[in-house]
């Protein structure tokens, strides 16, 4: 099929240059998307280093803050323990009777078993 000669070609080339300009700045505007893609990316991973950071300090403080607490509970019932022997102990002392009977039907109650 033959092709048809435009009367004016100048404007096929102007079409042609046109068409040329276009690729042009496709692709210019291209490396710009991918360059503040790349930014973008690397501003993201740091942010993220950044907060996962801060939640390991911020795990690591409540995890201290867990493990005093832990500490001075033990203490505390240890504690509480000691009182209540010394508080048995000195009622035993005022109260030798009850104590003995107290004793005695213990060691009563573990035989019939």
């Amino acid at each position: 099929m033959p092709t048809r000669k435009t009367k004016h070609p100048e404007l096929a080339q102007a079409v042609g240059s046109a068409k040329e300009a276009a690729q042009h700045v496709r692709n210019a505007v291209q490396d710009t998307i991918d360059e503040v893609r790349g930014a973008a990316t690397a501003e993201l991973a740091k942010a993220k280093a950044t907060a996962l950071k801060s939640t390991g300090a911020a795990q690591q403080k409540v995890e201290t803050v867990l493990s005093r607490a832990e500490g001075q509970l033990h203490r505390l019932i240890a504690r509480a323990q000691k009182a209540l022997d010394s508080a048995v102990r000195q009622a035993e002392k005022r109260y030798p009777s009850s104590a003995a009977k107290k004793g005695a039907a213990k060691k009563a109650g573990a035989a019939k078993k």
